[in-house]
């Protein structure tokens, strides 16, 4: 009797638990859940993308030999764009990555150097937080990235038009996709995401706090994603 009586407040307990986060999961995807939309190739779509980066200011950003960020208050990073490294620093560990030859990588904790598969998994995490963060600091500049595929999207609830971006290669996740929805200037204003790490397709993202660097490169330093945010802070460019 008491282990049925157990198993019955086991039970009460798990559906107590369970059965708000199925509910919010379910409500979530009914809600935000999209397909990915049709596009069409072409001079138009290419003729979108270069008004974006037209209004980033897109040779600011070429220009930019250094960037240094951190991300959530967790990882900082010392990006020497031209060398094509990046020092990634988080709790007690430093990766310098390079970015050219992964050969060079160097991994370190309370800066003595660490080697062997210790050393391999601390450089893979730092190249996994270099391809999560700098995107979400620098992705509208990477839309003629080798691989992009651009698709020009007719909105039905704006008279405006969004480009659609695909990965095919490269990064963490190749295949993603991202929709971005423009100011009439050409200006991003915020993204749809279509990515393999998030469970709801067409989740939408701000991008709308800039911020002007040294470089004249605009950068953004706020995200918000529902009823979550990303901040991007300590930002510093060259002149």
């Amino acid at each position: 009797m008491k282990t049925k009586k157990a198993f019955k407040i086991i039970t009460g307990v798990m559906v107590f638990f369970t059965l708000p986060s199925i509910l919010f999961f379910a409500f979530m995807f009914f809600k935000y859940n999209e397909d990915l939309p049709e596009g069409k190739q072409g001079k138009d779509a290419d003729a979108l993308a270069h008004k974006m980066l037209e209004a980033l200011n897109y040779d600011a950003y070429k220009n930019t030999d250094y960037l240094e960020w951190t991300f959530k208050k967790s990882h900082h990073f010392k990006w020497y764009k031209a060398k094509n490294m990046c020092s990634v620093f988080w709790k007690d560990y430093k990766v310098d990555l390079n970015l050219n030859d992964a050969s060079l990588n160097k991994a370190f904790v309370h800066g003595f150097k660490i080697e062997g598969d210790m050393g391999k998994e601390i450089i893979e995490k730092a190249q996994s937080y270099f391809n999560n963060d700098s995107f979400w600091l620098v992705a509208p500049y990477k839309i003629f990235d080798n691989g992009t595929i651009r698709k020009l999207v007719e909105l039905n609830d704006s008279p405006n038009q969004a480009l659609l971006v695909t990965y095919s290669k490269g990064g963490t996740t190749p295949g993603d996709s991202y929709l971005w929805i423009l100011e009439d200037n050409g200006m991003p204003k915020s993204f749809k995401m279509w990515t393999s790490i998030l469970p709801l397709k067409g989740l939408e993202s701000s991008w709308s706090h800039w911020t002007t660097t040294e470089s004249g490169a605009k950068l953004p330093t706020f995200h918000n994603i529902l009823f979550l945010g990303i901040e991007i802070t300590n930002i510093k460019t060259n002149k």
